[in-house]
């Protein structure tokens, strides 16, 4: 594996700001979101509302990513992908959510999840995880992946590769009448096959009006998860897999979340609706 020092926190920049006329998600300037009490499935209007915010998020990701480079800080790709949302009538929906201070999450090596962009400089070798989700027109599109930065350690890109196929091979089983922990099991079994940790205790989530619905999508094999794919449910699969153990540590800000024995983690996701014969990705550029 890459002999990178690890990461250790930066600075952040101040606020970004959002023109007026951009509808917010009811959660900002709030210390949480109000739960959301609707149907899981959803109707065919606010599916091609998800498919819009879905497109948004997807294509700011991709234009953000353009951007990693060594020499370039996180905060530099936040300020893209920021902007790609503002100008396309979108809310970055992670932006004052729970009082998270950005616009896209980015995690960089050890980091599995919800790391703050700010001065950190990207390095050659690095591997960083960019997570964007856009709300408009009420509803929101969440969608991750990892990238290489410059010339990565082989153990590196193919963990990569492997937790990208995780995800494909997950969309891939769901189906209506089979149950939510069909996606889990495929994870990891597959991850098995290469040594690699299954992170447990962060998951997909149901997504619609609400950023999180309620609904939970376990990446391990979890025999609780009973619920059944209907058609028109609309959530996110998200695995993240790691080196090492899928235990973690949490930094002070609250949000940075690492892994225990600090070896490299990746993560790929999208957001799905069930259909009557499998699902559709919504989060396509």
């Amino acid at each position: 594996m890459s002999g990178q020092s690890l990461l250790v926190p930066g600075e952040l920049s101040p606020t970004r700001s959002v023109p007026g006329n951009i509808r917010r998600p009811e959660y900002v300037g709030k210390p949480a979101p109000t739960p959301y009490t609707g149907p899981e499935v959803q109707d065919s209007d606010t599916v091609e509302r998800m498919r819009i915010a879905g497109r948004i998020a997807a294509q700011a990701m991709e234009e953000a990513a353009k951007h990693i480079s060594p020499g370039v800080t996180t905060d530099e790709l936040d300020r893209v992908a920021h902007e790609f949302m503002c100008d396309h009538g979108a809310y970055p929906s992670t932006l004052g959510y729970r009082g998270f201070p950005k616009s896209l999450c980015s995690s960089v090596n050890e980091v599995i999840c919800h790391g703050i962009p700010d001065s950190t400089v990207l390095r050659d070798g690095d591997i960083v995880n960019l997570d964007v989700t856009a709300y408009i027109n009420g509803v929101h599109g969440d969608n991750n992946a990892t990238y290489l930065c410059g010339d990565v350690d082989e153990e590196s890109r193919l963990l990569v590769e492997r937790t990208r196929e995780s995800l494909n091979r997950a969309i891939k089983a769901v189906k209506p009448g089979r149950q939510v922990n069909v996606i889990g099991r495929v994870i990891e079994s597959y991850a098995k096959r290469f040594g690699y940790g299954v992170v447990r205790d962060f998951t997909g989530h149901g997504i619609n009006s609400s950023f999180h619905s309620g609904l939970i999508i376990p990446h391990y094999d979890a025999a609780h998860a009973t619920t059944v794919f209907q058609p028109g449910m609309t959530f996110t699969i998200e695995p993240m897999l790691t080196l090492g153990t899928h235990e973690y540590d949490m930094w002070e800000d609250g949000w940075t979340v690492v892994t225990k024995d600090r070896k490299r983690t990746a993560q790929f996701e999208h957001t799905l609706v069930v259909t009557e014969t499998g699902t559709e990705i919504l989060t396509l550029p």
